[in-house]
């Protein structure tokens, strides 16, 4: 910056945890850095305007040069309230509550609605003197300000400075200590919306999720009674076909008994029959004995004849026998 040539960087006092240092100018002004930072110029702001005829002064906001104000912190410059109010309005939004008249060269205190009387103690009797405003339209060769009273010694002079600067930093710790506010206040507006951002975010996220979520649900309800349905169905299959099995069962033990009678039966017949044929066998031999006993007492030529016949006999018997 253009300031290194006649600023030296003096760190006061700290007025709050957010205030950083305090640029002091060899003609021993002050500033604070986060207002000075914005001050393009290499003059000092304070000496510019006293020791310079500035030029025509305008309203930032709507470029008229009647009934001005100009912001003692940050240099804002507006019209006043029976203009366009753009001062009154710079202190609503910034809560800037001081503002010089350029006119008067009074200041004007917003909150408490009046003008602010600077008093300052001669350091030459102790007394309490009020601070003359300078008169911005009377300069003299060198560029300085015009003094009202010529009889003022340096020391008065010195006193009124030193008394202006600690005014000075007394009025700017005060507007540091409410721009503290405003902007914690701003701050906490700015945390709540943000919370709120992140709140409304996280329901929008759960309510997405719960969605799917509720759509997968219903989707695996779906499938489970798709499934169910055809358990059921199988279930029932499943008992038809162990009826059917059942009814085989029956069918082929059934058949299988009426085997096992009819071969019962069977046997049952064969067994008659083999008793009948052998019971008939018996009666041919008992047949054949009686014959023989009976043909022993006939005469011997009937004995041949019977013998001869009883050969025959015997061949058929061997014959039915075969």
């Amino acid at each position: 910056m253009l300031w290194e040539m006649f600023l030296t960087l003096h760190v006061a006092e700290r007025l709050d945890q957010d205030m950083g240092g305090i640029l002091t100018t060899i003609c021993n002004h002050s500033f604070h850095c986060s207002c000075i930072s914005k001050w393009t110029d290499s003059s000092c702001p304070v000496c510019r305007y006293c020791q310079q005829q500035p030029e025509k002064s305008i309203c930032i906001v709507c470029q008229t040069s009647e009934n001005l104000w100009i912001c003692v912190l940050c240099g804002f410059v507006g019209c006043g309230r029976y203009k366009g109010g753009h001062a009154i309005q710079h202190w609503k939004e910034t809560q800037h509550c001081y503002s010089l008249e350029l006119d008067t060269q009074r200041v004007w205190d917003y909150v408490g609605d009046n003008y602010v009387h600077r008093l300052i103690q001669s350091k030459t009797d102790g007394k309490l003197v009020e601070l003359n405003s300078p008169n911005v339209h009377a300069y003299d060769g060198c560029g300085g300000c015009d003094c009202a009273d010529s009889g003022v010694s340096e020391a008065l002079l010195n006193s009124k400075v030193e008394a202006i600067v600690n005014e000075y930093n007394e009025l700017l710790a005060t507007q540091l200590e409410n721009q503290n506010l405003f902007f914690g206040t701003l701050l906490e507006e700015v945390e709540e919306e943000t919370e709120r951002e992140i709140s409304k975010a996280v329901k929008k996220a759960i309510a997405q999720k719960l969605q799917k979520f509720q759509a997968k649900l219903d989707r695996c309800i779906k499938e489970k009674k798709f499934l169910d349905d055809l358990n059921e169905n199988l279930v029932k299959n499943q008992e038809i076909w162990k009826a059917k099995i059942l009814e085989i069962e029956e069918r082929e033990k059934m058949a299988l008994k009426i085997k096992d009678d009819k071969i019962q039966h069977l046997e049952e017949q064969l067994r008659d029959l083999m008793v009948s044929l052998e019971a008939g066998n018996t009666v041919e031999q008992l047949c054949i004995s009686n014959e023989l006993k009976d043909e022993a007492f006939l005469p011997i030529l009937v004995e041949s004849s019977s013998g001869k016949s009883s050969k025959g006999g015997k061949k058929a018997n061997n014959q039915r026998k075969n």
